[in-house]
C-alpha cells in the first residue's frame, strides 16, 4: 500500500554501475581501470572472472532501456565510467564514450525517466593508479576536469550528479584489506586516500555548482549501525570504534568540518595529512546524501567472525537481513548531522535464483524490499526526509570479487546467452510502484 507521506515526486528508481553491467570493456575506444587489472590477475577474482562482458549493456542499451520501462521506474541511477570518457584519466577525450552516455540520457528522457549519474564508481583509470593514483593530489585535479567535461556534456539532461559512490570501500577494501582494487594493503595510504577522495568530493562540488547550478549534488556513503554482541565495556568500545571508521569518518567531516578525534587517536601514525582549508572544503554544501544500505554491524570484541542473530535470515552474500536498522540508521543520521534530503541509492539483496523457463520465483527478494521499504517509511514517517528509493541492482551483473556467482538483479541475466527475464522481485516492484499513485476521484471516473 502507499505511503501516507510519500509526495508524488518520490523517486522510485534501480541502480546500477558501469564496469558491473557495460562490457566492451576494450572497445569504443575505453581505456583500462583499476579493476581490469584486478579482475585479470589470478585469484583476485572468484573463479578467474572479468568485466570483460559483464551484462553487454554497451551493446544492448536499447533494450536495457526498454526493460527501465517495463519495471515502471521513475528513476534510474547509473555511473559513467571515467576510462570510457578518459582513456588515461586526463585529457584528450574519447568521443565515442561520451557519444554513448549521450544516447543514455536521451533514451532515458525520451522515457521520462529521471536520470541519477554517479561520477566514480570504483573504475579508476590504470594510467593514473600508475602515478599513485587516489594517493597521489594530481588525482583530484584530474577528476575535477572529469566532473567539469561531464557537466558540459551530460549535465543538461540529469537530475542529480553523485560524486564518489562509497568512499570506505574504496580506502578500505582496496587500499588497505587489498581485496578490492587496486589490491593494495597499506593502512596508512588508505586513510590518506579516504582523505583525498572527500576532497575530491568538495573540488567537484565546486566546479560542476559553477557549471549546472540547477543539477542536485550530492555525495553516496555505505553505512550501517554497528551493535555491540553485549553489555561489556569491550563490546560497547569495539562497537564505537567501528562506528567511527564507518559512519563518523565520513559524516563527521562533511557536515561537521572535522574527523572524530577517537578515531585519529586509534590511527596514530595513520592518520591522514590534514589541512584546515581542506576540511573546509569537504563542507562544501550539498544538496542531498546517498545511502546505501544492506546490513548492519555486529560487533564482539573477542570473536570478530561471531555472526549475528539473524532472526529473518541472510542473504546469499552470508550478511543478515535487518531492515530496523535501515530506519535506526536514517534517524541517528538527521538527529546527530541535520544532513540534506536523504535517497536510499542502495538497497537490495543477492539470493540463489532458479530460472524455472521465463520465471525466477525469488519471493526471499520480494520479502527483503518490502521489509526495507517500510523501514524506510517507518523513518519517514518520523520526520525523516527521504526523497526517493533505489534497488540494487537492475542486472544481475559482475558482483565484484564475487564475480557472477552472486545475484542482486531485479532482472535475471543469462551471461551465455545475456537473455533478460523479469524475476518476480520486479514484477512485484512493478506494481508496488504503480500502486503508489496518489489517488484522485477523477481518475476513478468520480
Amino acid at each position: 500500500m502507499p505511503s501516507r507521506s510519500l509526495p508524488e515526486d518520490f523517486q522510485w528508481g534501480v541502480a546500477t554501475s558501469a564496469y558491473q553491467i557495460e562490457g566492451a570493456a576494450f572497445q569504443g575506444g575505453r581505456g583500462p581501470s583499476i579493476w581490469d587489472t584486478f579482475s585479470h590477475t589470478p585469484g583476485k577474482v572468484v573463479d578467474g572472472h572479468t568485466g570483460d562482458v559483464a551484462c553487454d549493456h554497451y551493446h544492448r542499451l536499447e533494450e536495457d532501456l526498454d526493460l527501465l520501462v517495463a519495471l515502471g521506474v521513475n528513476a534510474y541511477r547509473f555511473s559513467v565510467a571515467w576510462p570510457r570518457v578518459m582513456p588515461d584519466g586526463r585529457f584528450p577525450l574519447n568521443p565515442k564514450g561520451l557519444d554513448f552516455y549521450d544516447r543514455m540520457l536521451d533514451g532515458l528522457c525520451a522515457r521520462g525517466i529521471r536520470s541519477q549519474l554517479t561520477l566514480y564508481h570504483w573504475d579508476l583509470p590504470q594510467s593514473l593508479h600508475e602515478a599513485r593514483g587516489w594517493g597521489h593530489r594530481d588525482t583530484l585535479q584530474h577528476f575535477t576536469d572529469y566532473a567539469q567535461v561531464i557537466a558540459r556534456r551530460l549535465g543538461d539532461r540529469v537530475d542529480s550528479i553523485a560524486t564518489i559512490n562509497e568512499p570506505w570501500v574504496v580506502a578500505t577494501l582496496g587500499y588497505e584489506r587489498g581485496i578490492f582494487a587496486p589490491g593494495l594493503t597499506d593502512r596508512r595510504l588508505a586513510m590518506q586516500v579516504s582523505h583525498h577522495l572527500l576532497m575530491a568530493h568538495g573540488l567537484a562540488v565546486q566546479a560542476l555548482r559553477a557549471l549546472v547550478p540547477r543539477v542536485k549534488l550530492g555525495i553516496v556513503l555505505n553505512l550501517a549501525p554497528t551493535y555491540a554482541a553485549r553489555a561489556s565495556a569491550a563490546d560497547r568500545a569495539k562497537a564505537q570504534l567501528e562506528d567511527g571508521l564507518l559512519v563518523r569518518w565520513y559524516m563527521d567531516p562533511l557536515f561537521r568540518g572535522c574527523y572524530p578525534q577517537d578515531v585519529l587517536e586509534h590511527l596514530g601514525a595513520d592518520a591522514p595529512s590534514v589541512k584546515p582549508e581542506e576540511l573546509k572544503l569537504i563542507r562544501e554544501p550539498t544538496d542531498f546524501l546517498g545511502v546505501n544500505y544492506y546490513t548492519r554491524n555486529f560487533v564482539h570484541a573477542e570473536d570478530p567472525n561471531l555472526k549475528p542473530p539473524g532472526k529473518l535470515g541472510f542473504t546469499d552474500m552470508g550478511w543478515e537481513v535487518y531492515p530496523q536498522g535501515l530506519t535506526h540508521l536514517l534517524l541517528r543520521l538527521a538527529h546527530d548531522y541535520s544532513p540534506p534530503p536523504f535517497y536510499i541509492t542502495e538497497n537490495g539483496a543477492a539470493f540463489v535464483d532458479r530460472l524455472e523457463g521465463d520465471s525466477v520465483h525469488d519471493l526471499k527478494r520480494v520479502h527483503y524490499l518490502e521489509q526495507h521499504i517500510a523501514a524506510m517509511n517507518a523513518a519517514r514517517d518520523q520526520g525523516v526526509d527521504v526523497r526517493g528509493y533505489f534497488a540494487w541492482s537492475f542486472l544481475d551483473n559482475f558482483e565484484w570479487a564475487s564475480g557472477y556467482l552472486k545475484r542482486f538483479g531485479l532482472v535475471h541475466v543469462d551471461f551465455e546467452s545475456q537473455r533478460r527475464v523479469l524475476k518476480d522481485s520486479a514484477l512485484w516492484y512493478r506494481n508496488f510502484i504503480a500502486a503508489q499513485q496518489p489517488w484522485r476521484p477523477e481518475a476513478a471516473g468520480i
